[in-house]
C-alpha cells in the first residue's frame, strides 16, 4: 500500500495547481491519472494574464519551447449571420496554449509524485483514510478527473443535478504557408453563436496549429449544428473547403446553481468535477485552477483534520468566487425566451460584444486574480 497525506484523482491544470500549491506548503502529495503525460487533451485553449499570475509563471520562459500565442483581439457573430464584429486590445488579452504542452508543464512543475496510466476503479473510506484501487491510502482525496470523475460519483452519486454542455472539437497541425489561403488571423480568435443562444463555435489559430470546436447545452442538438458551423465556416473561406477530420467530444457541467457536491469527511472537488465551468462560455481553465488552488489553501488551513466541519469553507468560496453576477440574475427574472432575442440583436453592436460578451462572459477582465496567501 503506497501511502500519502493528499492523493489528487486527475492531472489536469485543476489536479496540479492544487498540487503545486500543496507542496509548496510541504504536504506529501500524490497525482494518479488514467493518462500518460504529455497526453492529447483538444481545447480551444486559451488562459488569460490572470492565469499567468496565479501560476506564477514566467512567460518567456514558457514560451520558449511551447506554443503561446497572444491574443490581442476577437471576431464575434451568428452562425449564417453576413457581418461580425471585431474587437481589438492594446495589449494581448489572452493567450493561445495547446493543453498537451500546457497540462504535461503544469504536472511535472507541481512537484508531485505522480503515478500516471493509473485508472481510478475503487474508491473506499477506510475509518479516517481513503482507499484508491487497494493500492494507495490517504488521509485526504481530490477528486479532479473531470465531469466523469470517480471521486465525483463516490461523494455525489451517479445524479447531476446542473445543465450539461457537450462540446466537439478537433485540433490540426496546419503548413504556415497554407494559412494564407484562408481568412483566420492567429491573433483573432473567431467565436459564433447559434440564433438561440443554447451554442457557440470557435475556429482559433494557434501559431501552427487550427483549432476548431462547438459546444451546445443540448447534446442531441450537437452533431447537426457542428456540421452547419462547418459549413459556415468553409463558404466563408475560414478554414479550407476540402477539411475533413474525426470529431473529438467531451461533456462538462456549467457552474451555473445547483452544482454538484464539493466538500464532504476528507474529500474536495475542483475543476470540472465540481462543475466550475464559466456557463456562459464553457471555459473551464481558470475555474479549474482558480479552484484547485482554493482547495488547497482549505487543505492546508484543515492543519490535517480533514473533517467535514473544517473543509465546509471550501463551498461558500466557491461560491463567492464563482456564483452568477449581477448581468446573469437580472436575466433569470426576464421571460423565457426574450434574453436570446434580446443578446441575439445585440451581437451586432460593437460596446455589446467587448464589454459584455468578451470583458465579462468570456475573459472575466473584472476579475483580479485570485489571491491566497
Amino acid at each position: 500500500m503506497d501511502t500519502c497525506e493528499v492523493l489528487i484523482a486527475g492531472g489536469g491544470p485543476a489536479g496540479a495547481a492544487c498540487a503545486w500549491k500543496l507542496r509548496q506548503a510541504g504536504l506529501d502529495v500524490m497525482v494518479a491519472d488514467k493518462a500518460v503525460f504529455p497526453r492529447d487533451k483538444t481545447c480551444a485553449g486559451w488562459i488569460t494574464p490572470q492565469v499567468l499570475d496565479e501560476l506564477q509563471i514566467d512567460p518567456d520562459e514558457y514560451r520558449a519551447h511551447r506554443t503561446f500565442q497572444p491574443i490581442t483581439g476577437f471576431r464575434v457573430g451568428v452562425i449564417g449571420g453576413e457581418a461580425a464584429v471585431e474587437a481589438s486590445y492594446d495589449r494581448p488579452a489572452s493567450f493561445g496554449i495547446r493543453r498537451c504542452e500546457f497540462d504535461h508543464y503544469l504536472l511535472l512543475r507541481s512537484g508531485a509524485r505522480l503515478r500516471l496510466g493509473t485508472a481510478i476503479t475503487s474508491v473506499r473510506r477506510d475509518g479516517g483514510h481513503w482507499v484508491v484501487n487497494e493500492i494507495l491510502r490517504a488521509s485526504m482525496l481530490v477528486g479532479a478527473g473531470g465531469h466523469f470523475c470517480p471521486v465525483a460519483r463516490t461523494l455525489n452519486g451517479s445524479a447531476d443535478r446542473a445543465p450539461l454542455i457537450a462540446a466537439q472539437e478537433v485540433e490540426l497541425e496546419i503548413d504556415p504557408r497554407e494559412a494564407r489561403s484562408f481568412a483566420i488571423s492567429a491573433e483573432r480568435p473567431e467565436l459564433y453563436f447559434c440564433e438561440d443562444l443554447k451554442g457557440y463555435g470557435w475556429c482559433f489559430r494557434k501559431q501552427d496549429h487550427l483549432n476548431i470546436g462547438f459546444g451546445r447545452f443540448d447534446p442531441h442538438a450537437l452533431p447537426k449544428a457542428s456540421a452547419e458551423f462547418v459549413d459556415f465556416l468553409k463558404a466563408r473561406r475560414k478554414i479550407p473547403a476540402d477539411a475533413r477530420w474525426r470529431w473529438r467530444g467531451h461533456a462538462y457541467l456549467s457552474s451555473g446553481p445547483p452544482r454538484r457536491r464539493a466538500a464532504g469527511d476528507g474529500v474536495l472537488l475542483v475543476g470540472d468535477a465540481a462543475g466550475l465551468a464559466y456557463p456562459q462560455s464553457g471555459e473551464g481553465i481558470r475555474p479549474a485552477i482558480e479552484s484547485g488552488l482554493i482547495a488547497a489553501s482549505t487543505i492546508v488551513e484543515a492543519k490535517g483534520r480533514y473533517t467535514l466541519d473544517r473543509l465546509a469553507m471550501y463551498e461558500s468560496r466557491l461560491r463567492s468566487r464563482f456564483g452568477a453576477g449581477l448581468l446573469t440574475r437580472l436575466l433569470s427574472f426576464i421571460p423565457a425566451g426574450v434574453p436570446e432575442q434580446l443578446a441575439v440583436r445585440l451581437l451586432d453592436r460593437p460596446w455589446f460584444v467587448r464589454h459584455v460578451v468578451l470583458d465579462r462572459w468570456f475573459l472575466h477582465r473584472h476579475e483580479p486574480a485570485l489571491a491566497l496567501s
